[in-house]
């Protein structure tokens, strides 16, 4: 089975508790994993402008509050009998530095507060949950809201609406990771397939389709039978099975937020073209989910 054993905590910048630090210590505590913190070290805004010798002074003195916060985060959890190391990372090339930090140490997931953005922010300065959704290999957990300190309701969401093996490779990673979520904390796990098939014809579709009721209800049952398989192989009861009309945005978040799933794990797959400016369904999801997503990379 997958495990989640290894966590990188990505802390709050401003250095103070969040809520991705909370899940990031119960999600520690009750699997027995191994809690490495790093923070992401920032000049304020009022000192980029001082002299090369200020300059260093300045950071010199940011390295080492972060480092003497750190330390002390890192007996707190020793205490708690979780094992916790800890470093400062300078922000520069912060996505580099974690990902050397990831190889090094065998993280098996990156655990972050979620950082809203604005859309043109988003267009023009790459933020870092932005980079690390595209660019991070292993699972990203990004918390909004924790409102158990240990998930209870894991929900995956797949897409099964086509037959495309770099699309089944993915919703089994997902469903991988939901599933080790879920045993690791005791949580339920439900399935969730949303589907939309105006949308999957215009995007898929080879050639012009005779689009009758016969052909929708065709699609609609192969759909609902590869997710009763894909369910039954994971272990997942027919009754935490759902397969829901709409776009898939809309479709994820409004039924994790009407049903308080605590984790949604997607899946991050790109093309070349447009989903360069408009991102993935999860990216799209990020901040309609109100509590966390579990992005998996494909």
């Amino acid at each position: 089975m997958k495990t989640f054993s290894r966590l990188l905590l990505i802390c709050h910048p401003e250095l103070h508790a969040s809520v991705a630090m909370t899940r990031a210590q119960a999600l520690a505590k009750s699997t027995a994993a191994t809690l490495h913190l790093v923070v992401l070290g920032k000049l304020p805004s009022r000192v980029t402008t001082l002299n090369h010798a200020l300059h260093r002074s300045a950071h010199q003195k940011e390295q080492q509050r972060s480092q003497a916060w750190l330390d002390e985060q890192v007996h707190e959890l020793r205490n708690l009998g979780i094992k916790a190391y800890a470093e400062a990372v300078d922000e520069d090339d912060p996505l580099n530095d974690l990902m050397r930090l990831v190889r090094l140490h065998h993280i098996d997931m990156i655990i972050k507060d979620i950082t809203y953005e604005t859309a043109l922010s988003r267009a023009l300065l790459k933020p870092l949950d932005w980079q690390l959704l595209r660019q991070s290999s292993i699972p990203l957990h990004l918390v909004a809201h924790a409102e158990h300190q240990l998930p209870t309701r894991v929900l995956a969401a797949v897409d099964l609406s086509q037959d495309d093996p770099a699309m089944e490779q993915l919703n089994t990673r997902i469903l991988e990771s939901a599933k080790a979520m879920a045993q690791q904390c005791k949580a339920q796990l439900h399935l969730l397939q949303a589907y939309d098939w105006s949308r999957s014809f215009v995007a898929y579709a080879a050639g012009p389709i005779a689009w009758s009721e016969q052909l929708l209800d065709q699609m609609t049952g192969h759909a609902n039978e590869r997710m009763h398989q894909l369910g039954a192989r994971f272990g997942i009861e027919a009754g935490h099975q759902h397969m829901i009309k709409g776009p898939a945005t809309c479709v994820i978040s409004d039924y994790a937020n009407q049903n308080e799933f605590d984790v949604v794990v997607m899946g991050t797959l790109y093309h070349e073209g447009i989903t360069r400016i408009v991102g993935s369904t999860t990216e799209q999801a990020l901040y309609k989910v109100r509590s966390s997503i579990l992005a998996i990379h494909s």
